[in-house]
């Protein structure tokens, strides 16, 4: 198995390499198509690296990580599975794929919102909706007893 490079972006400006020696890999039987090797091949891969022990984040990144992916996390373990093709190969690399989609999600800074003022068209469509909606109402109301 290769190292595992994850391309430059927002919380990795320089990229990351996550050693092979870090990650983990099992095979187990898998679910659905396959005829008869579903049985027999293990094609279904779970992939699996050690935030708190690897080498390829520095401490900042490590916190970050471990912070957003907690929901995710078996201890400081992070596992993802991969079990759609019948490849065993296919399924390796949908795992790698989808651990560095994870990592480049978890590192990449909070967006911070940036309040702005509604648009006079806007402001004005809202409030003939409002006034559309209340007349709609008063529509259906009890007629006055006279």
């Amino acid at each position: 198995m290769k190292d595992l490079l994850i391309p430059p972006g927002p919380g990795c400006p320089r990229g990351l390499t996550v050693p092979a020696a870090e990650l983990s890999e099992q095979f187990t039987h898998t679910s659905g198509p396959g005829g008869q090797g579903v049985n027999t091949a293990d094609s279904r891969v779970q992939l699996s690296l050690d935030l708190a022990t690897t080498t390829a984040l520095d401490e900042r990144q490590r916190q970050r990580a471990l912070q957003n992916l907690s929901e995710r996390l078996t201890g400081t373990v992070l596992t993802v599975a991969a079990a759609e093709h019948r490849s065993q190969y296919r399924n390796r690399m949908a795992a790698r794929e989808r651990l560095a989609g994870l990592l480049r999600g978890a590192l990449a800074p909070p967006v911070t919102r940036r309040a702005t003022k509604p648009t006079r068209g806007s402001q004005r469509r809202r409030l003939a909706a409002k006034r559309r909606r209340a007349e709609l109402k008063t529509l259906r109301r009890r007629p006055p007893a006279e």
